[in-house]
């Protein structure tokens, strides 16, 4: 609870140059504190503090963590690495000669040799001048677009003995701009999984291929012709029930049984379950799957993906919470809809969800703990070896 006793001693109404005085040593201790923030955010992004988080990437924990949008928090990390080479900069907000918001802004486009003009012009101008100035520079950074040819094509192959799916495309460069761009916005929304390096090239390729397969699931599954649009997955039941294998796609290409039961879960899948000599001893039935009135209903009542404070829209799925296998019915009150992260995160990665009586959401990690996203009351705000840290360049 805020302590009156925190507040300044009050002032004579007449005294406003003592009030202003006053208001103006405010702003600069929260700028000092903003910078010092900024440089905790950059070392926390180094050491990938997000992870194992469920979040998806340094912004989505900072969204989460610290109740600022996702576009905000991308804007607060890439000042925080950008900082730590303009030292004028760097000065400047922790002075309070600049605050906050025109310092980000800054940080798009300032250069150690020209961040000494930048930052008299910036004492004069707005922050939305400042901002538009960054957008220029960004467009202007971009790559013309190279007129289009004719030639294209698309072509894909099993191998790995039917384990693993390869695919080239060759499209006109107008064309693959839109591929490019249509897979570079979805990756920003599929992240990293854990254990990854959202850092290095491998795994950004990795998110751009999680892209593409959530844009094409997505798809799938609003296809009209359930019939030509449904996967079908061969399953042996001991293998599927007890871990061990046996799940292969119908055309060959085997998958684990941990993938299957999350394409089963809500995926457009059909099962042929069969013993250990392929006898079918069952047929899955495809309308396990929500039929479309009730997955809108679920987008209706929860929005967006429910883990906590993650507030994905796009590529999200109408989850069962009690699973399908463990008795679980698809219905209003054992759906819930989550983004195909935290889907995975509950189907490979060993997270489990729960929701309560009063329609309440709780969320465990792989060790059955409860998460709690927020930060803890009264927690040490900063490491000992910061403390002492100078943020003036």
């Amino acid at each position: 609870m805020f302590d009156v006793a925190d507040t300044p001693e009050p002032h004579d109404a007449a005294d406003v140059d003592g009030l202003t005085a006053a208001l103006d040593g405010a702003h600069a201790e929260v700028c000092r504190a903003q910078r010092r923030m900024l440089a905790l955010i950059a070392e926390a992004d180094r050491s990938d503090a997000w992870i194992e988080t469920g979040a998806r990437d340094m912004a989505h924990w900072v969204s989460i963590r610290y109740d600022v949008s996702w576009w905000r928090a991308s804007r607060w990390i890439a000042a925080a690495h950008t900082l730590e080479h303009l030292p004028g900069l760097s000065e400047a907000l922790a002075t309070g000669r600049l605050g906050l918001e025109k310092v980000v802004e800054l940080a798009r486009f300032a250069t150690p040799q020209d961040e000494a003009d930048l930052l008299r012009w910036a004492q004069e101008v707005s922050c939305a001048a400042i901002r538009e100035r960054g957008d220029l520079w960004v467009r202007a950074q971009r790559e013309d677009v190279v007129a289009a040819e004719r030639d294209r094509t698309l072509e894909w192959r099993w191998f790995g003995e039917e384990r693993r799916f390869w695919l080239r495309a060759e499209l006109p460069a107008a064309q693959g701009a839109i591929v490019a761009r249509a897979l570079e916005r979805a990756a920003e929304q599929v992240p990293a999984m854990p254990g990854e390096d959202g850092h290095d090239w491998s795994s950004v390729d990795a998110r751009r291929a999680d892209a593409l397969v959530a844009m094409c699931s997505s798809a799938i599954s609003a296809d009209a012709d359930p019939d030509r649009a449904t996967v079908v997955v061969h399953a042996q039941l001991s293998g599927l029930t007890e871990g061990t294998g046996g799940c292969e796609l119908e055309g060959g290409a085997a998958i684990p049984p941990d993938t299957v039961r999350r394409l089963l879960c809500n995926a457009r899948v059909q099962t042929v379950l069969e013993d250990g000599t392929g006898t079918v001893v069952g047929l899955g039935r495809i309308t396990r799957e929500p039929p479309a009135w009730m997955v809108r209903q679920v987008r209706y009542r929860d929005r967006e993906c429910r883990f906590p404070g993650c507030g994905t829209r796009r590529f999200t799925e109408a989850h069962h919470v009690r699973w399908w296998r463990h008795g679980g019915r698809t219905d209003l009150g054992n759906l819930l809809l989550i983004c195909s992260f935290h889907h995975r995160l509950v189907h490979e990665y060993g997270w489990s969800v729960k929701r309560d009586p009063d329609g309440g959401v709780r969320w465990f990690d792989r060790d059955g703990v409860p998460y709690h996203p927020r930060p803890s009351p009264g927690a040490d705000p900063e490491p000992t070896s910061l403390r002492a840290a100078s943020f003036t360049g």
